[in-house]
């Protein structure tokens, strides 16, 4: 790994040793009695380094093991094997200094005081991160304005929509200044109007703070508007480490053809030129493999009567939407 790291994951694996249980009632018995057990290979020697101020998308299908990396990279759960150092510290060892160095931001939890006003719960988390009021006043300050939070502070947490609520939950999650943001689905149920102005605010906060930023999503336009860099993982296993461009290069073997034709078009008879995505009018849309675009463009010029073609890469969003759907050979 790179001395310059501020995250480095060497060799990380976790296995977890689960109970089989037959169905039905003697099913039950006889796990109750003579327990089985099998060993789920949940993260498989995943390696990556992050550079300080770094916004990278940790992206793979429910359950390819995100969520499991992220809890070992903040020492929530311990590796069956291989290092993690973070900010030049083992998270295992959960060090106070190692703590206010980073935070985890879960879109599905909380920890925010349901029947208090949000503030209360700040003044809490100011108070275990030993803030003095002066630098609690600032920050509280500087993070509302950023996240255009007002009132909303003021209200019991149980009445914030959720994109105020999960505002609130930033706040409470930054108000110590973190270097390190491990961001787990955070813009989990938002509308698009709240999806964007987290997405605003973490962009500008890792420009103003030079922090660093590890996000998992299954919303793509939280990562191609934020960041360049994606890990992917399938399985527990690490198979793409790169630049966000560089995934179409990599996973999607064909390319995408967009035709006008003289006349209105029919799908049953499209068919044979590729995958016809769109067919409208005079319109249509392919999915042709790449192996096959020049046999299947010249084809189309011969057969078809063709006022225009575009031919282009498909979108980001497509592409890893087919990769989680259809999986990976």
């Amino acid at each position: 790994m790179l001395s310059m790291s501020i995250i480095a994951a060497t060799d990380l694996s976790k296995h977890f040793r689960v109970g089989e249980r037959e169905s039905g009632f003697m099913g039950a018995m006889r796990h109750f009695f003579h327990r089985k057990y099998k060993t789920v290979e949940a993260v498989k020697s995943v390696t990556f380094s992050i550079e300080p101020g770094e916004i990278v998308g940790f992206l793979g299908a429910n359950g390819a093991g995100k969520t499991t990396v992220l809890k070992m990279l903040t020492g929530l759960i311990h590796p069956t094997s291989g290092q993690a150092v973070v900010a030049g510290a083992n998270p295992v060892k959960r060090d106070v200094s190692f703590l206010k160095q980073i935070t985890l931001v879960m879109g599905q939890k909380q920890q925010l005081i349901w029947d208090l006003p949000a503030l209360d719960s700040l003044r809490i988390n100011a108070a275990v991160y030993d803030l003095s009021d002066d630098e609690y006043q600032s920050r509280l300050k500087e993070l509302s304005q950023m996240l255009s939070l007002g009132d909303e502070l003021k209200k019991p947490v149980r009445k914030l929509s959720l994109g105020e609520r999960m505002k609130c939950e930033l706040l409470a999650a930054l108000i110590h200044q973190p270097r390190i943001l491990f961001l787990d689905e955070p813009t989990l149920g938002l509308d698009v109007n709240a999806q964007a102005a987290v997405r605003d605010f973490l962009r500008d906060y890792n420009k103003k703070h030079n922090a660093t930023i590890l996000l998992t999503s299954h919303y793509m336009a939280d990562i191609t508007a934020l960041c360049k860099r994606v890990i992917m993982i399938h399985q527990g296993s690490l198979i793409y480490d790169g630049s966000l461009d560089g995934v179409i290069e990599r996973f999607a073997p064909y390319r995408e053809v967009k035709l006008e034709l003289r006349e209105p078009c029919d799908r049953e008879s499209l068919c044979a030129y590729g995958e016809v995505e769109m067919c409208e009018g005079r319109q249509a849309r392919f999915i042709v493999q790449r192996s096959d675009l020049t046999r299947t463009i010249n084809r189309m010029l011969a057969e078809l009567d063709v006022l225009d073609m575009t031919i282009t890469d498909p979108p980001i969003e497509e592409t890893i939407g087919r990769l989680f759907k259809e999986g990976m050979a």
